[in-house]
């Protein structure tokens, strides 16, 4: 990597870890993301690309260099994240090191479609949870894949905070803190089935329960990997006949729809979820117009 980047590169990265607690997931595709840009300006401007080089760069470079991501395939969503990158390290580099890219203010991502979050009904979801939990091999993952499912689509969590949770949440009470995406700690409510299904868990499983060791454990007593409880769910989407998008995020997607559907404030559903914006929950008030738009399409007469 160039000198430039060489040095403020782990630097980024490093002050994203610390003040922003961003995932490695993230950390290194951010990473990935520099790397490939370095690549690409080395043939791209026929020079070493050092820190001179890197505040010179234009909209144009910029550009030129979205475009041969996309002639590599690379999908809108995909682009759209590379920017957010792009524009988070120099703005990062004009503030802590002075180097000023006017460049990278020309530097537009693609429009993305809205997408709206595609829930599963709940006589799905509930028929989902029974046949995960009967389709297992012992009595003890049953139990625990049952109590999995029921907070992704009782408690709203998503799958990798469920399986965050540890032997310190218990005894449970009626609500267990979470903590989630950037180290965001919420208070969730449980459903006495929730609890109770956790509690049958604990009950049955066969290792022992620590206060700092995860709470849902694997057939070898490791951390329950999330790829187990996907293909689960995958596994039992042919006998209910669920498209490929009944997943256990779709299940959380169900928990918030239903409880807009019920009446539950935004402020309230954004808490629930642990979402840092607004905008984001704003969106389950589109998939709860689409349904009011689907059952008066399937029953006015003029429709």
């Amino acid at each position: 990597m160039a000198e430039g980047l060489a040095t403020l590169a782990p630097r980024w990265l490093a002050s994203l870890a610390d003040q922003r607690r961003l995932s490695p997931h993230t950390l290194r595709a951010y990473g990935d993301t520099l790397d490939r840009l370095h690549d690409f300006l080395i043939h791209h401007l026929g020079g070493p690309v050092d820190a001179a080089a890197l505040a010179a760069l234009s909209p144009a470079d910029f550009r030129a260099y979205l475009a041969s991501r996309r002639g590599e395939g690379l999908a809108s969503t995909s682009l759209a994240r590379e920017v957010s990158a792009l524009r988070t390290f120099f703005a990062w580099a004009r503030r802590q090191a002075g180097l000023e890219c006017h460049g990278i203010a020309g530097l537009k991502a693609p429009k993305l479609p809205r997408r709206v979050p595609r829930p599963v009904a709940a006589d799905d979801a509930r028929a989902l949870v029974d046949v995960v939990g009967d389709a297992a091999s012992l009595p003890w993952v049953a139990a625990r894949d049952t109590a999995v499912l029921l907070l992704l689509w009782g408690a709203g969590l998503r799958i990798s905070e469920a399986l965050s949770i540890t032997g310190a949440a218990l005894p449970l009470g009626e609500a267990l803190a979470i903590t989630g995406k950037r180290g965001k700690m919420r208070m969730v409510p449980l459903l006495p089935i929730v609890a109770q299904a956790i509690q049958d868990y604990v009950k049955l499983c066969p290792w022992p329960v620590a206060r700092d060791a995860p709470l849902f454990r694997g057939l070898k007593g490791g951390p329950l990997d999330p790829g187990i409880v996907r293909a689960a769910i995958r596994a039992a989407r042919p006998a209910l006949g669920l498209p490929a998008s009944a997943t256990p995020h779709a299940l959380r997607h169900s928990f918030a729809t239903h409880l807009l559907a019920g009446g539950a404030d935004l402020r309230q559903l954004q808490e629930l979820l642990g979402h840092a914006s607004l905008s984001s929950t704003q969106i389950y008030t589109a998939v709860d117009a689409a349904q009011l738009l689907d059952a008066w399409a399937a029953a006015h007469p003029r429709a």
